[in-house]
């Protein structure tokens, strides 16, 4: 996959959020009139940041994630979370499996994780 689209309340605001705790800030670009703003991540992935103004309902079990490179690297993004304010939904720490689960601005669940290769 090259991308992930996502309607939002506030394509900047979504921005802001993916870039500073995902690491979303690697360049942008509006599609659709100055409409869709797609952010990039370094191995150019993009979301698809798509003004919408309806509640989005959405599964429990529905979320999306990113892998980090090791447990502490989970940890303290965790800890960025609390320190923000940021929901954390939930959390995991085991041998083989450390994950964090947040919210964000507009109720889509996020999963960092790390697991050996």
């Amino acid at each position: 996959m090259d991308h992930l689209a996502l309607a939002v309340r506030d394509p900047e605001r979504s921005a802001a959020f993916y870039g500073a705790y995902f690491g979303f800030d690697r360049g942008r670009r509006w599609y659709d009139e100055g409409t869709v703003l797609f952010v990039y991540d370094a191995r150019g992935f993009a979301l698809a940041l798509g003004p919408w103004n309806e509640p989005v309902q959405l599964p429990a079990f529905l979320h999306f994630g990113v892998g980090l490179p090791a447990p502490a690297a989970v940890k303290e993004l965790r800890d960025r979370f609390d320190a923000d304010g940021v929901e954390v939904v939930e959390w995991s720490e085991e041998p083989e499996y450390v994950s964090v689960k947040c919210r964000d601005p507009d109720g889509y669940v996020v999963e960092a994780a790390w697991e050996p290769e």
